[in-house]
């Protein structure tokens, strides 16, 4: 028997479906085996130390430092230590010239000799050559007064006899008057001699006098150079017999086991600084040897230094042994921050994009992971929440410019 028309059909049209559904499944295939997969660099969360230091440069300073300079022009008489030496306290550094300097002394010495004379004087009412000459003017105007007194009485007993005209007696009576004042002259004279502007005068002389001494007395000290206190002759530019003029440097002397540095931090830098953060310091001339400190001092203000805004930072050396220089430039790194055995990754896995986020790899397969975030410096992230030890992360692509996005299909490339 003949098959019917409609037979045909269904099978025909059984024959197309299984015809597309295997066209279907071998695009699906083709696509999923042809597919690209992106390379990426991935790190392991884990527990490790959290450590911020912050760089830079200072120079070392002495803490207690001694400098003597030349008070005047002058040349050097004697050198008695040589640089590099240390000393104890009073040892004797140098002596400059000193002739012009005790002849001043010596004039202020007599300026304040007669200044206070003057004092004297005027605290006595005068010299004694004076107050001997006015007591014996006083003496003798006394009797003068006296004598005339005698003479108007006499004169004035004879006018009442008839013996004497008025004449006589008024001329006897004008003669006590002129006695009398003078007598009263003298007086004042031996009591009030002096005005008080007269005892400002002689006081003003008497400060500005022992001021000179003083001022030259110093200038003679200071031709004589002790050391203050037991240190180091870190620098000494003169020998014997040179010439220094006014101001010149001397000497310079320091305790070298008591040193500080005066560095110099970036001003976005300033506000991590915090008293007691431990320092380390390097000499390139030592690059063998390092040195301990802290901050004793963060910066109060903002200075302009070369090209860069910065902040002065005070740091005190713990364990110099004087061998760190005065005024040399050395390099400093300051611990601001130290968070040991945290949970911890790499700061390049951290997206900060809407919130802070990983991408954790699952099966070759990238997901967004939310995650708490500590703290964290220029390579590492302290990791609060979100993730566990032993979880991987995704870092960055490698040899392309793909975007790590969630569900990425990925390979991990070992490093």
């Amino acid at each position: 028997m003949s098959e019917t028309p409609s037979g045909n059909g269904s099978k025909v049209a059984i024959r197309i479906a299984i015809v597309v559904a295997l066209a279907v499944i071998a695009g699906v295939a083709i696509r999923h085996y042809t597919r690209s997969v992106t390379a990426i660099r991935v790190a392991s969360v884990g527990y490790g130390d959290l450590i911020t230091i912050l760089p830079t440069s200072g120079k070392v300073e002495p803490i207690e430092n001694f400098q003597a300079h030349a008070e005047e022009p002058g040349s050097v008489e004697a050198v008695y230590v040589r640089a590099g030496q240390y000393v104890e306290a009073g040892t004797l550094l140098l002596r400059l010239n000193s002739a012009s300097a005790d002849a001043r002394v010596e004039t202020a010495r007599s300026a304040v000799a007669q200044a206070q004379a003057a004092q004297f004087d005027i605290r006595q009412g005068g010299s004694t050559d004076e107050r001997i000459g006015l007591a014996g003017d006083l003496d003798r105007a006394k009797l003068q007064v006296e004598q005339t007194q005698s003479s108007l009485t006499a004169l004035q007993a004879l006018q009442a006899k008839g013996a004497a005209s008025a004449n006589e007696v008024a001329s006897a009576q004008q003669r006590l008057a002129t006695a009398q004042s003078q007598l009263a002259s003298l007086q004042q004279r031996s009591t009030q001699r002096y005005a008080p502007t007269d005892k400002e005068r002689v006081s003003a002389q008497m400060a500005d006098s022992r001021a000179g001494l003083a001022s030259a007395e110093k200038t003679l000290a200071q031709a004589v150079v002790r050391a203050p206190f037991a240190g180091t002759v870190y620098s000494l530019p003169v020998k014997q017999y040179d010439f220094v003029g006014a101001g010149e440097e001397l000497v310079q002397l320091a305790d070298l086991s008591r040193v500080q540095v005066l560095a110099y931090f970036d001003e976005p830098e300033i506000g991590k600084l915090r008293v007691g953060d431990a320092v380390v310091i390097k000499w390139d001339a030592k690059p063998t040897s390092s040195w301990h400190g802290h901050i004793v001092r963060t910066p109060t203000t903002v200075k302009t230094y070369g090209s860069r805004n910065v902040g002065e930072c005070l740091i005190t050396v713990d364990d110099s042994k004087g061998d760190l220089l005065p005024y040399t430039n050395v390099n400093v790194s300051v611990t601001t921050q130290q968070i040991y055995h945290t949970l911890s990754l790499p700061r390049e896995a951290l997206h900060t994009q809407g919130g802070n986020f990983v991408y954790l790899v699952q099966r070759n397969v990238l997901v967004r992971r939310p995650i708490n975030v500590g703290a964290l410096n220029l390579t590492t992230v302290q990791i609060t929440g979100g993730l566990q030890a032993g979880d991987v992360v995704a870092l960055n692509p490698i040899g392309s410019d793909v975007d790590l996005v969630d569900g990425l299909q990925v390979t991990v490339v070992k490093q």
